[in-house]
């Protein structure tokens, strides 16, 4: 075990994507083909990711925004419609229901999954409410059970922000199968399946894959594909407006080696977070995430809470670490607290979600982690609280 007073040679950074010959290989493979843009890569891996989940239907997009944002039009998202959605996620999980012109409204969160608390919806439902839009937190699936029962007594839609939760299980079954009408994946290098940008749409229904694959590509009738195929002169039409939301045969093609390797990620991630959560509980003073006895996690990031009480905050901890060189992320932003949402009075809404913005901070974690770097993070912790006088 490595000991907090040498350091390693390198800064360990929060996430790393793992790419290797494989994936090498496979972009060379399109290059030379002379395919880059969407076309075959692209579906495959699209019946493969649909496959992988247990879904009818995949549709690979440039981003999980970009996968929201459509998931809001095809189901249906009018301007002034308010859509249900926890303030505890990035960004672009509220940005999505205002690319539709709608509402978001953030509702608050379980204190310990750091879901949004199926509690706490019902309340927040008014006349103008459409949808909620759930996202599975760092991985970790929320209740989609009881929010989907409150959803159909309350004639609501169901979205999942499944960004993080490639992988992840919900009562046995992986997310994405889906169990909303519409689940969407990012493929961002902090994820555990990276494509560098890209995302993903799943889906049971065929009629609504087709038309994500309009509005992907500006509404066109026909797939450049398609017209590639055919032996006759095809000349699209544009029946609406649509968008540039294309997923390339060079990301698709990294993205199909990443999923072969998909089980290994997760599985050496769960073993890390289990060395993490053995040798922080023992401190008394920081909390490991739990996970239930319905969900099954994938640890896309590993956040810890920093108690009351504690003899450093999160914030000191986070610069202490980086004097080491380890780096590491606040646990997740509040949206509500960014320009853009700030109007209102939703602090008063939204306790167990200022409280969990405060004091979680999300610990190195990834693929090619080895046990040397994370017994210096854990001997840096421990050697931190010693000198706090923890």
């Amino acid at each position: 075990m490595t000991t907090a007073a040498h350091p390693p040679a390198k800064t360990i950074p929060v996430a790393r994507p793992c790419f290797g010959q494989e994936e090498e290989q496979a972009v060379l493979d399109v290059l030379r083909s002379g395919w880059v843009s969407q076309g075959p890569r692209v579906a495959e891996f699209e019946k493969q990711f649909a496959e992988y989940v247990g879904a009818r239907q995949a549709v690979a997009v440039s981003s999980c925004t970009t996968a929201l944002h459509l998931a809001m039009i095809v189901s249906g998202i009018q301007p002034g419609d308010e859509v249900l959605c926890p303030s505890f996620s990035f960004i672009a999980t509220a940005n999505s229901i205002r690319y539709a012109a709608a509402q978001p409204v953030f509702v608050d969160i379980d204190p310990i999954s750091y879901n949004i608390d199926p509690g706490c919806i019902e309340e927040a439902i008014t006349p103008r409410t459409r949808a909620i839009l759930v996202v599975h937190q760092i991985g970790l699936p929320a209740a989609i059970a009881e929010i989907q029962e409150i959803a159909d007594r309350k004639g609501l839609l169901v979205i999942e922000d499944a960004a993080c939760a490639i992988g992840s299980e919900y009562r046995g079954q992986r997310i994405g199968r889906p169990h909303s009408p519409l689940a969407c994946f990012s493929f961002h290098p902090r994820k555990i399946l990276s494509t560098g940008e890209g995302g993903m749409i799943t889906t049971n229904d065929d009629h609504v894959a087709a038309r994500l694959r309009t509005l992907r590509q500006h509404a066109m009738t026909m797939s450049d594909l398609a017209r590639h195929a055919s032996a006759k002169v095809m000349i699209e039409s544009y029946a609406e407006v649509g968008y540039n939301y294309r997923m390339t045969d060079l990301q698709a093609a990294i993205g199909l080696v990443q999923l072969r390797r998909l089980d290994g990620f997760i599985a050496r991630r769960r073993m890390l977070a289990e060395r993490y959560t053995q040798a922080l509980s023992r401190l008394g003073w920081l909390q490991p995430p739990q996970e239930t006895a319905e969900c099954r996690h994938n640890f896309q990031s590993y956040a810890v809470r920093v108690l009351p009480g504690a003899s450093v905050t999160r914030d000191e901890l986070m610069q202490k670490l980086l004097d080491r060189g380890i780096s590491s992320r606040r646990g997740i932003m509040s949206s509500h607290r960014e320009p853009p949402y700030a109007a209102g009075n939703w602090d008063a809404r939204l306790p167990e979600t200022n409280r969990a913005s405060d004091e979680t901070i999300i610990l190195p974690l990834f693929h090619q982690m080895t046990e040397e770097e994370q017994d210096y993070i854990l001997d840096s912790i421990r050697d931190i609280a010693v000198s706090a006088g923890v």
